[in-house]
């Protein structure tokens, strides 16, 4: 074959851009986080710092796309249906990515089929947190105040199907109690919390480590069955007298279904190097989070234990 007859054959191939786009180095162009909660709660200040680490890695931005509402609904499902090429991503937690699959009747997605796990990033237990005026100095004395009141103590939450709400619900039906449930839109009920207008929240540690450590509100108990390393002074429910709590929340990358395998790897290659680094696990661990790391298979072996656990509990 003559050099000008394989150019010939050649220029169709050219003109393909998805073939171009598949042949191209990843990442070429900007990638996009989409967090499906509101700014300033754990799942964003988790994917912000992987984020910019990423960006530093690849030589390219990373942007954080806020897409609130619905339980982390509304983002998770606009990954779903986002093109499957690696630059736009969801860092997701454990209300969208589990428990909304038997919390909602008529969910557009389900995670095991439409979304294409990465890695997992980080553990993340709820706090239970009062104010520091509050009458209960402990779980026990709040279970106390609780009965003294029978559905007039009020919790927060960062919206319904959330750990924090379903923390709250464990609590009810392990202690025997019954208290309101306060959704709110992500985490803006910490406001509320703090000026009074609720009673308690089952919160996720970096959303509220500072707030503990400046004595604005009082950590009562974590929810993981172990105690926290950012928190290693409060006790656990299971410690308190409930052996089956176990709320913890979680936070990991997935991609949309049908992402080139190729982009996920690299993907959770550059991203569990990162949680490796000694000093990003520092900086995590500060902040009320347990870094992981894990492959794409293992992840999505995770989702798929944790979805069977959550719709038990729902």
């Amino acid at each position: 074959m003559t050099i000008g007859r394989r150019a010939t054959l050649a220029l169709p191939l050219l003109a393909m851009p998805g073939l171009a786009r598949a042949q191209e180095a990843f990442p070429a162009r900007p990638v996009r986080i989409v967090v499906s909660f509101t700014a300033g709660g754990t799942t964003d200040i988790i994917a912000r710092l992987v984020g910019q680490q990423l960006a530093e890695r690849w030589g390219q931005p990373v942007v954080i796309d806020n897409r609130p509402g619905a339980g982390g609904n509304i983002g998770t499902e606009h990954v779903v249906r986002s093109a499957p090429d690696g630059y736009t991503l969801l860092v997701g937690s454990v209300g969208p990515l589990a428990v909304n699959v038997s919390l909602y009747r008529n969910l557009s997605y389900d995670p095991r089929r439409d979304l294409a796990p990465v890695t997992l990033l980080a553990g993340v237990p709820n706090v239970l947190v009062v104010r520091p005026d509050f009458p209960a100095r402990d779980v026990a004395g709040l279970v106390a105040e609780a009965r003294r009141r029978p559905g007039q103590l009020t919790y927060a939450s960062t919206g319904s199907g959330t750990s924090s709400h379903l923390s709250g619900v464990m609590l009810d039906g392990m202690a025997g109690i019954s208290t309101l449930h306060v959704p709110y839109r992500g985490a803006v009920a910490l406001n509320d919390l703090m000026a009074g207008r609720v009673d308690f929240m089952f919160a996720t540690i970096p959303s509220v480590i500072e707030q503990i450590r400046g004595g604005r509100l009082r950590a009562l108990a974590v929810t993981s069955t172990a105690r926290s390393r950012s928190m290693p002074d409060v006790p656990t429910l299971v410690e308190l007298g409930f052996p089956e709590f176990d709320a913890s929340s979680w936070f990991g990358i997935v991609a949309p279904a049908r992402t080139p395998q190729a982009v996920i790897d690299r993907i959770a290659a550059d991203a569990n190097a990162i949680l490796r680094d000694p000093r990003i696990e520092r900086q995590m661990i500060e902040q009320g989070a347990d870094p992981v790391g894990s492959g794409p298979a293992a992840f999505g072996a995770f989702i798929a234990r944790e979805v069977d656990r959550w719709t038990a509990i729902v």
